[in-house]
């Protein structure tokens, strides 16, 4: 039996020993189609070579791709833990041919590796080929030896591919194993394909044409191969299962958290034990990829699924948060594979823990009103979609996981009255996506790149330098010229530019040559190497072919550079300030001022930002070079460089090192950084960090300025504390103490102020403030631009006073308002109402009543001038 991990190697060295280059899976988030939420095939990363507009140095590729399906088009959420193989997080192994081999090699490739490499015998196999291709028919025929029962003709859509209405298309053909007939289910193409004797485990995409409009479809020219095979599937076939969660790798999962419930996996809650191992499987990798838990988006997809396996979590028992303690066993199985999981641990852990302690808050009481809702529902009834959207709107509870928590009891939900509830939040959330990782790049760009190859940087040595124009654009379309007073995107041969990347902002300054000046706006990268200067010419003319001299403006690169540096700075500080956890989620370098975003799960003390700011002071003043080295990514990584996760980096790095670490020899920051930096520590002048705040669930963000534009603020509030002392007439040094002493004295007064109002409103405690009314002792009193705030203490003390009875006080201020209060001591209050009595007192002052309670009640008017009059009313509201 092999083992998930050997099977992933075995697939990988087949492949590359035929020729095949390995590439590393791409991120979760797709960075090259913006109508996908989340990467959901190998070949996705491929889609561009597959087109044209994008060429590789290898023909032939091969990887195991980490895919998850949760949101869009594809979804399988729902059935994840009910069925045996639906996964939201899983890994397609797959090799692809870009106009090299074709239908018989693929096939070939595809029939050695399973019947010989892997051993799978020959009799369990059958495939499946699209009805029209004759020619894969034979070739299953030649190559396999098959027989004709053997090789399924499929006449539908799933066996032809097609990446859209239009572009590539072509047939397919899968190979499926036959499990046993103790195993319920009919090969493909019967009734009863949907069973579960007969898995496809491999589908080969014969990549054949171009479908250019409906009825129109031609031949490719260099025909290309596209396959797909599911792990976790070959793992259960090789493991002698059919089921996927019965594997080496998922069960490891699923029996670490019945450790932590005690719950039996294999008893009548083993469904919950397979959502929390594949959810966590999911949720790893999408933080991983720089995805976190928020209300839209991809960030919303990730929040339920995490809720999701929260909520199986509290079915198996838990009552404090599991998953978190899970990512151990998670990072042994798969952290060889994917080192993204190691570096991300610490990130990962913390998300979970504090995303499941937030859930558990709200999860009780979601979980009681959906009791009290369905108390009288019985098996085959449906919830209200109303109340479905209320556990929703109120109590973060998403749909499928009201229906999951139903489901046992075989309740459904409303769904049209709920989907109706969320049309107006759906509309939102769908206006707010902006698509995948990286904003979608015009095919202009592929063609320029592959036509011209990268620009060549020279700006970490030089400000200057000189360039060839090789292409100009306006209005998004290649133009030979721009002329005087035209805006427009400029590409050259090299640049000292540096386009905007990694949150540094992309440089300014000028591009000149003979009559010739126009102002570079900004600069952009796009396909990660192809500089794109944004220009307006201010004379002479810019033409394709030109040789020209490009300066960049000094001293905001120069602002730029120091910031930078800063950051780095900054953002190690806090990691040893703080802890490990700490991970860079976005950044802003630009000329003015750096803001640092980085995962936290609190606010950070002033004790905490004081310290952060005074080591990385510490480390600048020490004047230490900036190292920058070139390394491999692996190695930069393996050497302690930090990346941040979800970029993308190439298979070379630039590892920047600066400052030493307090007591020691080793750097104090390593990261990977293609950015532009400081000299030496010394350059950047001085950190000062201006605020500090939440902007997203456990995402914190500082914000600092250096150099100048720091020496300027510090002079500014130098400058309002000589201000302050000399409005306290005391030297600077002595200014705060003497602010304390004078706020203490008002306080003092404040309270002495009081007291008098308080003795004033009730006339000194005398029988002359008092009067009978029907039996009852009553005290009213006007008082003058008495604060309302002071209102309930003055009532009090006069209830005090009189003992038994009724106090009513109606204070005017300055604007001629008036705030009315009664109160009335407890041994009246079932005959006296102060509610009742103040209605009648700011119906006089032209209030609209009042509230309160029994005891105590306030009201108030713009009729000051009747205050009198008010209390007249209450008194005579007590004689009845």
């Amino acid at each position: 039996m092999s083992g998930v991990n050997e099977i992933r190697s075995s697939f990988l060295d087949y492949f590359a020993k035929n020729g095949h280059e390995v590439v590393p899976s791409s991120p979760l988030v797709p960075r090259n189609d913006p109508t996908l939420m989340f990467t959901n095939a190998g070949m996705v990363q491929f889609k561009n070579v597959f087109t044209g507009v994008e060429t590789r140095p290898y023909k032939r590729a091969t990887t195991s791709q980490k895919c998850v399906r949760a949101g869009g088009k594809h979804n399988d959420l729902d059935n994840v833990g009910y069925t045996a193989r639906h996964h939201t997080f899983f890994e397609m192994l797959g090799n692809f041919s870009f106009g090299d081999y074709f239908k018989a090699d693929a096939i070939e490739l595809a029939w050695k590796l399973v019947t010989k490499e892997f051993g799978l015998p020959e009799q369990k196999l059958l495939v499946t080929v699209f009805s029209e291709d004759d020619e894969a028919h034979g070739l299953w025929k030649k190559i396999a030896g098959l027989s004709d029962d053997k090789i399924i003709r499929i006449p539908t859509s799933d066996n032809f591919w097609q990446m859209g209405d239009t572009g590539p298309c072509g047939p397919c053909s899968e190979i499926f194993y036959d499990h046993g007939d103790h195993i319920p289910g009919g090969p493909p193409g019967s009734p009863d394909e949907d069973g579960d004797r007969f898995i496809e485990i491999w589908n080969l995409v014969f990549m054949q044409y171009e479908q250019l409009a409906p009825g129109n479809r031609v031949v490719l020219p260099r025909p290309s191969i596209d396959t797909g095979m599911g792990l976790e599937r070959i793992a259960a076939v090789l493991q002698g299962t059919h089921d996927n969660y019965a594997t080496d790798l998922m069960r490891a999962l699923v029996v670490a958290v019945a450790n932590l419930t005690g719950v039996d996996p294999d008893g009548p809650q083993k469904a919950s034990h397979r959502v929390i191992a594949d959810h966590l499987r999911a949720s790893a990798f999408l933080v991983a990829d720089g995805v976190l838990p928020s209300n839209e988006g991809r960030g919303y997809v990730l929040r339920r699924i995490m809720r999701r396996a929260m909520r199986h979590a509290e079915l198996l028992g838990a009552r404090e948060p599991i998953l978190w303690r899970l990512v151990p066993a998670l990072v042994r199985e798969m952290g060889q594979a994917y080192g993204e999981l190691v570096r991300a641990e610490a990130l990962i852990t913390e998300t979970l823990k504090l995303e499941e302690t937030r859930f558990r808050k709200t999860l009780e009481r979601g979980l009681t009103i959906l009791e009290e809702e369905t108390r009288a529902l019985q098996s085959g009834d449906k919830l209200s979609g109303e109340v479905a959207f209320t556990l929703y709107d109120t109590y973060g509870f998403p749909l499928d996981l009201t229906q999951d928590a139903l489901r046992a009891r075989d309740i459904g939900v409303d769904v049209d009255r709920f989907n109706a509830a969320m049309e107006r939040q759906r509309e939102k959330a769908r206006a707010g996506w902006s698509g995948s990782g990286e904003a979608a790049t015009e095919a202009v760009w592929f063609g320029l790149r592959d036509r011209l190859g990268a620009t060549e940087f020279l700006g970490y040595d030089t400000e200057t330098a000189e360039g060839v124009i090789t292409a100009l654009l306006r209005d998004g379309v290649e133009v030979s010229e721009l002329e005087p007073g035209q805006e427009g995107y400029v590409v050259l041969n090299q640049t000292p530019f540096y386009g905007e990347s990694g949150g540094q902002v992309g440089d300014t300054g000028l591009i000149a040559g003979v009559g010739l000046q126009a102002d570079v706006l900004d600069t952009q990268k796009k396909l990660g190497d192809l500089f794109v200067h944004r220009v307006v010419v201010k004379s002479g003319a810019l033409k394709v072919g030109l040789p020209v001299e490009l300066t960049v403006d000094h001293r905001r690169r120069l602002a730029i550079r120091s910031n930078h540096s800063a950051t780095h700075l900054l953002h190690e500080a806090l990691r040893r300030v703080l802890g490990d956890h700490i991970a860079q989620k976005g950044s802003l370098v630009a000329p003015d001022r750096l803001r640092f975003d980085f995962s936290h799960p609190k606010p950070i003390s002033e004790d905490e930002l004081s310290a952060v700011e005074t080591m990385a002071n510490a480390v600048l003043l020490g004047n230490s070079e900036v190292v920058t080295r070139l390394m491999g990514v692996d190695d930069a990584i393996a050497s302690g460089a930090r990346a941040l996760f979800g970029e993308k980096y190439g298979d070379e790095v630039r590892v920047v090192s600066m400052g030493r670490a307090p007591g020691g020899n080793q750097a104090f920051s390593v990261e990977l950084c293609g950015g532009t930096h400081v000299g030496r520590t010394g350059d950047i002048g001085l950190v000062t960090i201006l605020s500090e705040g939440a902007v997203a669930a456990g995402v914190r963000r500082l914000e600092a300025v250096t150099g100048d534009a720091a020496r300027r603020y510090l002079n500014e509030e130098a400058q309002q504390l000589k201000a302050l002392a000399g409005l306290l007439k005391v030297p600077s040094a002595d200014a705060f103490g003497r602010l304390e002493v004078l706020l203490e004295e008002r306080r003092k007064l404040e309270r002495d102020l009081a007291d008098a109002r308080k003795q004033l409103a009730t006339g000194g405690g005398g029988d002359e403030a008092t009067k009978t009314v029907a039996g009852v002792t009553y005290m009213g009193r006007v008082l003058a631009n008495t604060p309302a705030k002071e209102l309930k203490a003055i009532v009090d003390d006069a209830k005090k006073r009189i003992g038994s009875g009724v106090v009513a006080f109606v204070s005017v201020a300055e604007d001629g308002r008036a705030s009315l209060i009664v109160g009335v001591t407890a041994d009246k209050v079932d005959t006296v109402n102060a509610v009742t009595l103040v209605k009648a007192g700011s119906a006089v002052l032209g209030g609209a009543g009042g509230g309160g309670r029994p005891d105590l009640a306030q009201a108030g008017g713009p009729d000051g001038a009747r205050a009198e009059d008010a209390l007249a009313a209450i008194e005579a509201a007590i004689a009845g």
